[in-house]
């Protein structure tokens, strides 16, 4: 059995992979992954602490995230394809639709 530290560990390695993809990448599509490892980062927190604790409110949390994370998936990718149609460019720089 693995003990609780590795499985910290590597969800604070994830999130800090996926904080670093969204701070540094200016491709919206790599953005996005990088969002997508953060809250994978944070279900892997919570299952591990649920199961050391022995209770089922953390992976009833990761379920309610998973559910939102594939609606954010569908909506997100709509938009981002939706901007690359108008644009024809997935670079963050370069997109600025909100500008009045």
């Amino acid at each position: 059995m693995v003990p609780l530290p590795y499985y910290l560990a590597l969800g604070a390695v994830l999130f800090s992979v996926g904080m670093t993809g969204v701070l540094i990448r200016r491709n919206a599509l790599i953005v996005f992954m990088s969002i997508e490892l953060m809250l994978n980062s944070v279900n892997l927190t919570f299952v591990a602490l649920s199961r050391q604790l022995r209770s089922m409110d953390g992976q009833l949390a990761v379920f309610f995230t998973i559910v939102i994370a594939g609606v954010e998936v569908v909506v997100g990718l709509a938009i981002i394809v939706e901007i690359f149609r108008s644009r024809a460019t997935l670079n963050l720089d370069d997109i600025d639709l909100l500008r009045g």
